[in-house]
C-alpha cells in the first residue's frame, strides 16, 4: 500500500522537473536569439539576423508545449501552496520568454533594413545596452533553473541601468534626426531596436519578480527600479545649433 503514494510522489517530482527543463530549454533558445540579434545590429551581420528570426517558431512551440503541460498538471495533480505557485510561475515565465523571443526577432528584422544605411554615429551605446540585456537574461534563466531568489533580485535591481542607457540613446538619436533629415530613417530603426532591447530587460525583470514570489510566497513590494523619464522630455537641438 505504501508503494503507490511513493510512486505518485516520484512521478509528480519528475513532472515538475520536466516543466523546469522545458523552461530552461526555452530560455536557452531565447538567449541565443538575443545574442544573434545583438550581433546582427552591431556587426551588421545579416546571417545572424536570419538565424535569430528562424529560432522564433521554436520558442513559440515550446511555449505552447509548456502551457499544455501546465494545464495537465493543474488538472490532474491539483497542486497546493508552493507547488501551485511554482507551476503558475512557470506559466508566467514561459509567456515572458516568448515575448523576449518576439522582441529579439523584431530587432533582427530591423537590423537587416538598417544594414542598408551608413550609420550616422557610433554603435557603442547600442552595443553596451545589448551586452547588459544579455547578461541580465543569462542570469535570470539561471535563476529560473535554480529557483535562485538572490540572483533574481540582482537582475531586478540592475534593470535601472538598462533604462538609463535607453533614455540616453533616445535623446541622442532624436538629436541626430533633428539635425539632418537623412538620419531620420536609420535613427528611427535604431530607436525601435533600443526600445525592443529595453523591453527585453523589462520582461527579464518580470521573470525576476515571478521567481521571487514563487519561492518566497511574498511579492516584491519595493517600487520597481527605473531609470529617469527623460526619454519623454522635449529634446532640444545641440547648443552649437542654437548659436
Amino acid at each position: 500500500m505504501s508503494e503507490t503514494p511513493q510512486h505518485i510522489v516520484k512521478s509528480y517530482e519528475q513532472e515538475l522537473n520536466r516543466l523546469r527543463d522545458l523552461l530552461t530549454e526555452m530560455g536557452g533558445i531565447v538567449e541565443s536569439q538575443v545574442a544573434l540579434c545583438a550581433d546582427a545590429v552591431v556587426e551588421r551581420d545579416n546571417a545572424a539576423a536570419n538565424r535569430a528570426i528562424e529560432l522564433d517558431p521554436k520558442v513559440d512551440a515550446l511555449e505552447r508545449e509548456s502551457e499544455q503541460f501546465i494545464i495537465r498538471l493543474l488538472a490532474l495533480r491539483q497542486p497546493m501552496a508552493g507547488d501551485l505557485r511554482a507551476i503558475v510561475a512557470a506559466l508566467k515565465c514561459a509567456g515572458d520568454l516568448e515575448r523576449i523571443g518576439d522582441y529579439a526577432a523584431n530587432v533582427a528584422k530591423r537590423s537587416i533594413v538598417l544594414a542598408q544605411f551608413n550609420m550616422p554615429y557610433s554603435m557603442g551605446g547600442i552595443a553596451h545596452m545589448a551586452r547588459l540585456v544579455q547578461e541580465n537574461l543569462k542570469s535570470i534563466i539561471d535563476a529560473v533553473g535554480e529557483n535562485n531568489v538572490e540572483l533574481a533580485v540582482e537582475v531586478w535591481r540592475s534593470d535601472a541601468q538598462i533604462d538609463e542607457i535607453y533614455n540616453a540613446l533616445f535623446r541622442e538619436l532624436i538629436t541626430y534626426m533633428m539635425e539632418d533629415p537623412r538620419n531620420i530613417t536609420p535613427c528611427a530603426h535604431l530607436l525601435f531596436i533600443a526600445k525592443n532591447l529595453e523591453r527585453i530587460g523589462d520582461h527579464a525583470t518580470n521573470i525576476a519578480e515571478t521567481i521571487y514570489y514563487s519561492v518566497t510566497g511574498e511579492p516584491l513590494l519595493e517600487g520597481r527600479p527605473k531609470g529617469d523619464n527623460s526619454a519623454y522630455a522635449v529634446v532640444r537641438p545641440r547648443e552649437e545649433d542654437d548659436a
